[in-house]
């Protein structure tokens, strides 16, 4: 493949996935504002999922205090991702306002996102790493089956 195709697909894609993740960035869910969830649903849903896993897993105590706090990590790593989108439909409107795509911007805002996300990582991959090296070789099989079927309610009871 030539080299100026190569950039061209991969330009493509690109873009693709910056306006797809604007647009989904802007939806709008019933009880969420702006991709925010309140900290009382946030609580609720972790209390749920930890004694689902706690279940399913057979988790010890230990086991279970480093999957809260890989859930506290991951939540807190979502909510500066969301905080540093001010409003993702005016961005994605001030990158397509003109004749062209603006993508100087366009790629100001991916760097923007990519340095969020960058700062964040060490300490969110220390707390899954913690947990999920903390279960015993049966447990993480049965994790690994249960990320096999894509978690699609299989731990529902």
């Amino acid at each position: 493949m030539k080299t100026w195709t190569k950039r061209t697909l991969i330009g493509v894609v690109g873009g693709a996935v910056l306006l797809g993740g604007l647009a989904a960035c802007g939806q709008r869910h019933e009880g969420w504002q702006r991709s925010q969830i309140s900290q009382e649903d946030a609580a609720k849903w972790r209390e749920r999922t930890l004694e689902r896993a706690g279940k399913e897993l057979q988790l010890d105590a230990g086991q279970k205090l480093k999957l809260g706090a890989a859930f506290d990590q991951l939540r807190q790593h979502r909510n500066t991702v969301v905080a540093s989108l001010a409003d993702p439909r005016a961005e994605l409107r001030s990158l397509v306002g003109g004749e062209r795509l603006d993508r100087t911007r366009a790629q100001a805002w991916v760097d923007e996102k990519t340095q969020v996300l960058r700062g964040d990582s060490p300490r969110t991959i220390g707390a899954l790493a913690d947990f999920y090296d903390s279960l015993r070789p049966d447990q993480q099989a049965k994790l690994r089956a249960w990320l096999d079927r894509r978690g699609h309610d299989s731990w529902r009871s």
